[in-house]
């Protein structure tokens, strides 16, 4: 249903403002985690931002679909969605937030292979094999020094972020092998924020945590932006764009994210890159670039 034109300026331009904004999430978080705990955090994101979507379906008049058909690999979505968040908001109390980006854009690879073995006709290609390789290759050195360090904190941090990025993976292959695949996409994104929002709450819950314990007004800006800018504008943006132009010259532009999010992290909160984090960085891009291309 991709159009299949080159895209044009402006809808490249747009591209690249979603993956800069994506590229600040990570930033994002580590700046509402100061004073909001993590999985909260989150779970306001999704209740916000779900019923964000909820007011532009009905403004807009927007059929959702088939939902007897789409109700259980819904909700499936959903958990799937609040688990990974839960696991992201979690791993970057712990680690960089240049390192969280890094790591949760590794889910191309989680993709590639759920896809082969879950997705129909979507086997492995020379490129997917490539940019899987790459991608491992990467993923093996941004932990190679972190194993060396004696704090397990920051390794577990870590460690949150990848199981983010797979779960991430297996929704998108749920989306691909599920009557999701024929929804509209606001309903797909709508079953995820809103089966989300309760269970992150008792996930916040059930650890204990304090909830919303030091807000400024910093904080609330930075959830603003996750909630408004990130699970609500630019995901529709990207609808947008992928209703009109080929999706896998779209999905190429992605790897820009993860160098967004490294920029972002060094510029605005100080944090180190190292040669590690590029060569990783530039591995990572890499498998992204392939498998898309795949």
């Amino acid at each position: 249903m991709n159009d299949n034109r080159p895209l044009p300026p402006s809808a490249a331009a747009l591209t690249l403002l979603l993956c800069l904004i994506w590229g600040l999430g990570q930033v994002a978080i580590k700046v509402g985690n100061q004073g909001i705990s993590p999985i909260w955090q989150a779970a306001l994101r999704s209740i916000g931002a779900a019923l964000l979507v909820l007011a532009w379906v009905a403004w807009r008049r927007i059929p959702l679909g088939n939902l007897r058909e789409t109700l259980l690999p819904g909700a499936v979505a959903g958990v799937l969605f609040s688990l990974e968040f839960s696991a992201l908001y979690a791993g970057v109390v712990h680690t960089t937030a240049v390192r969280a980006v890094l790591l949760l854009y590794s889910a191309p690879f989680f993709v590639a292979l759920g896809a082969h073995l879950f997705v129909p006709g979507d086997r492995f290609t020379r490129n997917k094999i490539a940019g899987l390789v790459a991608a491992f290759a990467g993923l093996v050195l941004a932990f190679a020094d972190r194993l060396t360090l004696p704090d397990g904190r920051a390794l577990m941090g870590d460690l949150l972020c990848v199981a983010a990025a797979a779960l991430w993976g297996a929704t998108t292959v749920l989306i691909k092998a599920s009557a999701l695949r024929r929804a509209p996409p606001e309903a797909t994104l709508l079953y995820q924020l809103a089966v989300s929002a309760p269970v992150m709450v008792a996930l916040s819950y059930a650890f204990g945590e304090p909830g919303v314990f030091a807000p400024t007004p910093l904080v609330w800006a930075s959830l603003a932006f996750q909630t408004i800018v990130i699970a609500w504008a630019s995901y529709l943006a990207w609808f947008w764009l992928v209703a009109r132009y080929r999706a896998t010259t779209l999905h190429a532009f992605t790897f820009l994210t993860p160098l967004f999010g490294v920029v972002a992290g060094a510029a605005l909160l100080g944090e180190p890159v190292g040669p590690v984090v590029i060569a990783s960085l530039a591995l990572i891009a890499t498998g992204i670039v392939l498998v898309n291309r795949g």
